[in-house]
């Protein structure tokens, strides 16, 4: 028995030593010969790549077994599939036939007209005034300044937006500017020169259908009397029929707007500064305050009869008929630089030279004068100078 386990045993050491030594030999022949180092790094590479390769190959076999094992294929056509609704057609469909110009092809259809690109207005044009409209209701709709319905039509309205009233032919200009009627005597540089622009402007606009070349001598210019002229981006100054700033010493000047001026005021209370609205309604019915379209006030709503309150202490300088439109009329020097008007009163209850305190009822709302509708007119006045009452009134 010990002498078989020794045969094998020695047999197995045998070949182990065999291939040691068969190892060894090669290595000893590798170094004797200097190349041992290009042996070692020769065998680190061929492992390196194939441990990669080895690597490689178990990644790509895991993820097709993980592909394969999510696939839906199996699911889908174990899924049951929808059944078809059939379409349901009219019963006896008439055969579709095309039109028989069409049958040919796709035909060129005439245009009746032409497309034309809209082009800023040059002529000047004329609008009938209807029921309900206002100056810069006006101007809107035309794309205008109210100012500039106002210049164009200083013959039907004098300056006085109030003064619109239906039936009324306008003339609307195509640009922003003034309208001027040539007169003998007139002179292109002086006409300029008023309206603040330049003369060429006026020769050159196309609504005016003057030719430089016709026109000669611009101070006596060939420009037949009566013709209107457009005058683009002109501007004047307005007449305006309002109150002028009444002192409480001479009351006086105010004669030229009608009856209601006073001959002579005593002295009376000064105002504190501080106003109160006029009326008991806070809210405006048609214009409010715009000195460019010639309304240096605001029209306060309010039914006819409703009181009128003096917006603070002082003296009547002017109480009675205003023969320029505004009707009824009271005006009230503050004594401090300042002075109030109310306008189109149905009925005013002081006189001239009487002393009323703020709060204290001076008339009631109306529609006397030009106004379309019951309303009180509102201006106040501060050393001379038109200011904005919503400035001021609380």
């Amino acid at each position: 028995m010990s002498d078989s386990v020794s045969t094998d045993d020695t047999r197995e050491i045998d070949d182990g030593s065999a291939s040691r030594s068969w190892l060894g030999r090669a290595w000893e022949f590798a170094s004797h010969a200097g190349l041992a180092e290009i042996v070692l790094r020769l065998g680190t590479h061929v492992l390196l790549l194939a441990l990669i390769l080895f690597f490689a190959t178990g990644l790509r076999a895991f993820y097709l077994l993980a592909e394969s094992s999510d696939s839906p294929s199996q699911a889908a056509h174990a899924a049951v599939l929808p059944t078809p609704t059939p379409i349901q057609l009219p019963v006896d469909l008439p055969p579709f036939r095309l039109a028989g110009a069409l049958q040919t092809g796709i035909p060129r259809l005439a245009r009746l007209h032409t497309d034309v690109p809209s082009r800023p207005r040059q002529e000047v044009i004329l609008y009938t005034v209807k029921l309900g409209d206002t100056l810069f209701g006006i101007a809107e709709k035309f794309g205008l300044k109210p100012e500039t319905v106002l210049w164009a039509n200083q013959v039907v309205l004098g300056d006085n937006p109030h003064n619109l009233r239906p039936g009324q032919e306008l003339s609307i200009l195509p640009v922003d500017g003034t309208y001027h009627r040539w007169s003998t005597g007139d002179g292109l540089n002086a006409v300029a020169k008023f309206f603040n622009v330049q003369p060429e402007e006026i020769v050159n606009f196309p609504a005016n259908q003057l030719d430089p070349k016709l026109i000669g001598d611009w101070s006596n210019p060939n420009i037949e009397p009566g013709k209107w002229l457009v005058v683009p981006g002109g501007r004047r100054d307005y007449v305006n029929w309002s109150a002028p700033d009444i002192p409480r010493d001479n009351p006086g000047i105010a004669k030229v707007l009608g009856p209601g001026a006073c001959d002579s005021v005593v002295s009376g209370p000064i105002g504190s500064g501080l106003f109160i609205w006029p009326a008991d309604n806070h809210t405006l019915s048609g214009y409010d305050y715009d000195p460019g379209a010639n309304h240096p006030g605001i029209d306060i709503d309010g039914d006819e009869g409703s009181p009128v309150y003096a917006a603070d202490s002082g003296v009547a300088v002017y109480a009675g008929w205003n023969t320029w439109g505004y009707g009824n009329v009271v005006v009230i020097n503050h004594g401090n630089g300042w002075q109030t008007l109310y306008a189109h009163l149905s009925t005013y209850y002081v006189s001239c030279g009487v002393s009323v305190m703020q709060g204290g009822v001076i008339g009631a709302i109306g529609s006397t004068g030009n106004a379309d509708g019951a309303h009180l007119h509102f201006e106040m006045m501060y050393a001379g100078g038109r200011v904005n009452p919503h400035d001021y009134i609380r």
